[in-house]
């Protein structure tokens, strides 16, 4: 076999019939590779002239289109520390510049890259599925669409954690409840409103249009659908918000409108980022695991690497309720306002 100074990982672990990430745990010298394929791999190498410690040549690509705020850095924070812990390199590609690079089609062809992790992609179904035709390993983290069935995805349970705080709405008494969700056509955002209207239902409440708004989940956004939901005659006795930035907003609307909260307006919100405990109240929210998803995604994406095929393609990680101050049964001025 020729010299060839441009071998990856890909060729090697095609050389030798084992996958890539055996192929790195060998030239960081993990100790759970067997003998026989050690030698086997140090074999390959030394022929193709690899380095044995060959520079981004064990790199992970995450693309993160986003600003690195709260929930998006802790995402990203937990990919990082979890593929350090494999001996995996990070090329990251992130901020709101990304969403209009066409970046997925060149990732087969970048001989420094072994695999990707996509993290609230901006690109359809089709262009996911294109990339997988591909044969390069990648994994989704918390997916905008629905996922095609053979693409590896993690989120969280957005349905029933939705359902869960409206459910603590209405057993507070709420009946008459503003949901100001986040863009149409987010698969977070269908799942949550989905989980609203489960709830009202069970309670024999309708969620009518004029009690709902689709926003960008901004904490100005919020502010502005907090305020036409408000201003209106007879006022909602609780809104529930898409995260916790929009609920920052929705409590400056009600505090500029002379509002008490909780006791002339509940309020609540998704996420359980820091700014949750430090508004005045704090927020009654939904708890994202999103450390869990990060170290997920990648224990998902090293199986991948290995060559087995994952038992569940789609994993929905649980949620969990978290009761502040700013919830309670409605008060007597906000049942005065109806």
């Amino acid at each position: 076999m020729p010299d060839n100074p441009r071998a990856t990982l890909r060729d090697i672990a095609a050389e030798t019939g084992v996958s890539v990430a055996t192929v790195s745990r060998v030239l960081n010298d993990h100790v759970n590779v067997a003998p026989r394929t050690r030698d086997l791999v140090l074999q390959a190498v030394e022929r193709r002239k690899l380095p044995a410690d060959p520079v981004g040549r064990r790199t992970v690509y995450v693309r993160c289109p986003y600003v690195l705020t709260d929930y998006f850095g802790l995402i990203v924070s937990s990919i990082a520390e979890t593929l350090k812990l494999h001996g995996l390199r990070l090329l990251l590609d992130a901020g709101e510049s990304a969403q209009h690079s066409d970046a997925l089609p060149g990732l087969p062809g970048e001989d420094d890259v072994s695999a990707a992790i996509l993290i609230l992609p901006p690109e359809d179904g089709e262009a996911l599925v294109a990339l997988s035709r591909t044969g390069f390993p990648f994994v989704v983290v918390d997916p905008r669409t629905p996922p095609p069935p053979d693409i590896a995805a993690v989120s969280a349970a957005h349905f029933s954690g939705a359902r869960a705080v409206a459910d603590h709405l209405v057993g507070h008494g709420h009946r008459d409840i503003g949901v100001i969700a986040g863009p149409q056509e987010w698969l977070a955002s269908d799942a949550r409103l989905a989980g609203h209207r489960a709830a009202l239902a069970q309670a024999g409440v309708l969620l009518t249009p004029e009690r709902l708004r689709h926003i960008e989940p901004t904490t100005a956004a919020g502010r502005a659908a907090a305020a036409d939901l408000l201003d209106r005659t007879p006022r909602p006795t609780a809104i529930v918000c898409f995260n916790d930035k929009v609920a920052v907003g929705t409590l400056q609307a009600a505090r500029e409108r002379g509002l008490r909260v909780p006791e002339d307006l509940s309020i609540a919100g998704f996420d359980d980022i820091d700014l949750s405990q430090a508004t005045d109240p704090p927020l009654t929210t939904v708890r994202q695991p999103l450390q869990e998803m990060g170290r997920i995604a990648v224990t998902h994406l090293m199986r991948v690497l290995d060559g087995h095929q994952p038992e569940a393609l789609h994993i929905e990680l649980a949620t969990t309720l978290v009761v502040r101050d700013s919830t309670a049964a409605p008060g007597r001025a906000g049942a005065q306002a109806r």
